[in-house]
């Protein structure tokens, strides 16, 4: 990072840190999901007002991103990744005081969440920046290891930790997890200047393919969400799973979404269009198949453990082609996707659930297909020789 060469073990403890950061910070968000009875009873609210805590979160994370990446855009991020990790602990111990209120509970999620946008913005940009420019995917893809092991791991040890020692205990040990974090940027990442090393900027700046990646992003998580928000509806009323079933079969979608972040992080480097676009065609198979054979529930146990090992790729690869095609600073650019994948959620969930009177929940995988392929459509659109935006970008040094 701008000229910083931190020896390699010291580099490698800083993208450790990071990964321990990426999992407490997407274990936090979905948590209350897992601890949601236990929550509502303990505060004496509605289960309604405790799912608030999710959908808020990434609501404001989807609000957030863009404006806060644009504030912050000349704080050295040594210093601002550790302020971010530690509003992270902070909030995490204020959830897990024994007379927290719902009022401030609330206000810790919003600014945990607030925390996550600007750090998933400026995350990528710090980890690749102290690595040579050709290893921008790998990194990328280790990084989304860590944030895949929240749903695998993260979340479910959670829910069991909650039921055994009270809800707030969870909260405490994430705090502690957020201060490794802390302690390993603080000590280990080089103080530089945000807009210096190969890092800040697009490798090969294209304002076409920005949008195009921006757009899959968008239709891509819509779609998933269309049909992937009612999925324990589906598990029951289709297929026929039992309560006690679910549980293991949301276990294999997520141990599939690791497995596929996994096998695809090393390959981002040497094929950046085919790890988008193969997940992206993967994950249109797999809703419309759950469409066409939910009905069968080995069909459907393989057709999920594919849609989860396409989701997580997916969005990964995008994250990757960001840093290459991002046409100014890539912590906006970076900003601006994790914006479309949030809204993405939040209007797949409006737009499944508009259509269960109309459709069932049969009918939200298949719309969740079809705007799946849709956005493979858009990624699959022609491109000229050289872009224009590549040609007139400007150099890093003149910005």
């Amino acid at each position: 990072m701008g000229g910083v060469h931190p020896a390699p073990w010291r580099r490698a403890a800083v993208v450790a840190a990071l990964m321990l950061a990426a999992f407490t910070f997407n274990t936090t968000e979905n948590l209350p999901v897992g601890l949601l009875s236990l929550m509502a009873d303990d505060l004496r609210v509605s289960l309604t007002a405790v799912g608030a805590l999710v959908t808020g979160y990434g609501l404001a994370v989807a609000v957030g991103s863009l404006p806060l990446a644009h504030v912050t855009r000349s704080v050295p991020r040594r210093y601002l990744m550790t302020g971010l990790l530690a509003v992270l602990a902070l909030a995490s111990w204020i959830c897990a005081l024994a007379a927290v209120s719902y009022g401030l509970l609330l206000a810790a999620r919003v600014a945990t969440a607030l925390a996550q946008a600007l750090f998933w913005a400026v995350m990528g940009p710090v980890a690749v920046g102290l690595f040579a420019p050709e290893r921008r995917g790998r990194i990328i893809g280790l990084l989304s290891v860590g944030g895949s092991l929240a749903t695998v791991a993260g979340v479910p040890a959670g829910t069991w930790l909650g039921g055994q020692a009270g809800w707030r205990v969870p909260f405490a040990v994430l705090g502690a997890l957020a201060a490794v974090s802390l302690v390993a940027v603080a000590v280990l990442l080089p103080t530089s200047r945000p807009q210096a090393g190969h890092a800040a900027y697009g490798a090969a700046p294209d304002r076409r393919r920005f949008a195009v990646v921006l757009t899959t992003t968008a239709l891509s998580v819509t779609g998933a969400f269309t049909g992937f928000t009612y999925l324990v509806a589906f598990l029951d009323e289709v297929s026929g799973f039992g309560r006690d079933a679910v549980s293991a079969v949301l276990t294999a979608f997520g141990a599939a979404a690791l497995a596929g972040v996994t096998v695809v992080g090393p390959l981002l480097d040497r094929y950046p269009r085919a790890t988008l676009t193969v997940p992206v065609a993967g994950q249109a198979i797999a809703l419309l198949g759950l469409y066409a054979g939910g009905s069968s529930q080995a069909a459907t146990v393989v057709l999920l453990m594919l849609l989860g090992a396409s989701v997580a790729p997916a969005f990964m690869a995008t994250q990757s082609q960001v840093l290459q095609v991002a046409p100014g600073r890539t912590e906006t650019a970076l900003a601006a996707n994790s914006a479309a994948f949030n809204v993405g959620v939040a209007v797949g969930a409006l737009f499944g659930g508009a259509l269960l009177p109309l459709t069932g929940v049969r009918g939200t995988f298949l719309a969740g297909g079809l705007l799946t392929a849709v956005a493979l459509v858009v990624l699959s659109w022609p491109e000229s020789v050289v872009s224009r935006a590549a040609v007139d970008a400007p150099e890093p040094g003149v910005r």
